[in-house]
């Protein structure tokens, strides 16, 4: 092999030596990618009449990293043919370094990647009981952020670090412990606090994907956790971006924290004269042929009396905070047409005695009438 290129190099002496083995180099990286083009499309065909999922996903996660594994490998080889040496040798090498530690870095992003997917294809998100899903998802998916996040700034740290007058900064920078480092321990302190919070979030889970919250008085679901915010879908389809950290410090409702049941309630003014017992029963009937309710709890109770009405509570449970949304304004709009169908008279009624309408006391007048006729 090196006698066929000597010979070609003395065959084509009046091309510069460093445009010589640039194109030998370019000719050999093409031709590696040609190759690797070839075995991956012959792969991924095998693969897929195969239905190997895992490894169909496997094979398509890892095809730049491979591609450059091939590059390196390819000018590797063409660097100890060459046999160069000089300022364009070091040149090659610091670069061939670089992409050495960028493939690394790649790689290792890439596993992160294929962990997390092969092992969150055992979970869904689509049934109902989904909480177990939801706490899985939810730490892989913020662990996995963090970790990339680790990986990228080691792989980016380590490929600085390769050039010495990097590395003799980045050590006297270090080595100071003046303004310098202040000021840079104060810029990096949100980014810190949010990768800590998103550590502990992922460990204790006060939050998880599609969790129905409530925040800053607003009511929404966890629609994304990355690893420095937090996406709330609101009801009315707005979107609340909060920074993780918020979740650690300030406090919040959860509402399918345990579990995605929850019970809801609708409050209404009677009069005094209702017939709680057929209210009750009204409440019974249209709860149960509702198919929002999961089966579980169905009450009324009463708890308030002012001088005027008595206030009436309806509780039910649901499956979900939106099916007991949806079953509370269902079974609201059935009681108001029981009332005003069934029972108009225990509507609330402001009641007014003959002496509020005239502002006259009769009592006084009795005693004197009677007075009269004694007289």
């Amino acid at each position: 092999m090196n006698e066929w290129i000597g010979s070609l190099q003395q065959d084509l002496a009046f091309v510069p030596l460093w445009v010589f083995w640039s194109a030998f180099l370019g000719v050999s990286v093409i031709g590696g990618l040609l190759v690797h083009r070839i075995v991956y499309l012959g792969l991924e065909r095998r693969l897929r009449n195969r239905e190997r999922t895992a490894w169909l996903l496997v094979l398509r996660e890892t095809r730049g990293p491979t591609a450059l594994a091939v590059v390196i490998v390819t000018i590797g080889l063409g660097l100890q043919l060459a046999r160069l040496e000089g300022a364009m040798a070091e040149v090659l090498l610091r670069l061939l370094q670089i992409a050495f530690i960028g493939l690394l870095t790649w790689v290792a992003i890439v596993s992160v990647d294929i962990f997390g997917a092969v092992y969150l294809r055992r979970f869904r998100l689509d049934v109902e009981d989904n909480l177990l899903a939801r706490k899985q998802v939810t730490q892989i998916r913020i662990l996995k952020r963090a970790t990339v996040s680790l990986i990228v700034v080691v792989g980016v740290a380590a490929g600085l670090m390769s050039f010495d007058s990097v590395r003799q900064y980045g050590v006297s920078l270090f080595a100071s412990a003046g303004v310098a480092g202040l000021a840079v321990g104060l810029a990096a302190r949100p980014l810190l606090s949010n990768l800590i919070a998103g550590i502990q979030i992922a460990m204790t889970q006060p939050i998880r994907i599609e969790d129905v919250v409530i925040v800053e008085g607003e009511y929404g679901t966890i629609e994304e956790i990355t690893s420095t915010y937090v996406v709330v879908a609101l009801w009315d389809w707005r979107r609340m971006v909060l920074p993780l950290s918020y979740f650690i410090e300030k406090p919040f409702q959860n509402w399918t924290r345990e579990t995605s049941s929850i019970i809801g309630n609708v409050t209404f003014n009677v009069d005094f004269a209702t017939p709680i017992e057929r209210v009750r029963a009204a409440l019974s009937d249209a709860v149960r042929a509702s198919p929002l309710w999961d089966g579980r709890v169905v009450n009324l109770q009463v708890t308030d009396a002012t001088d005027a009405s008595i206030q009436l509570r309806a509780l039910m449970s649901a499956r979900t905070a939106a099916s007991c949304w949806d079953l509370r304004c269902e079974i609201r709009e059935r009681l108001v047409l029981f009332l005003q169908s069934e029972m108009p008279d225990s509507l609330p009624r402001h009641r007014q005695t003959f002496e509020d309408l005239t502002g006259v006391d009769h009592a006084p007048m009795q005693k004197s009438n009677g007075h009269r006729q004694s007289g």
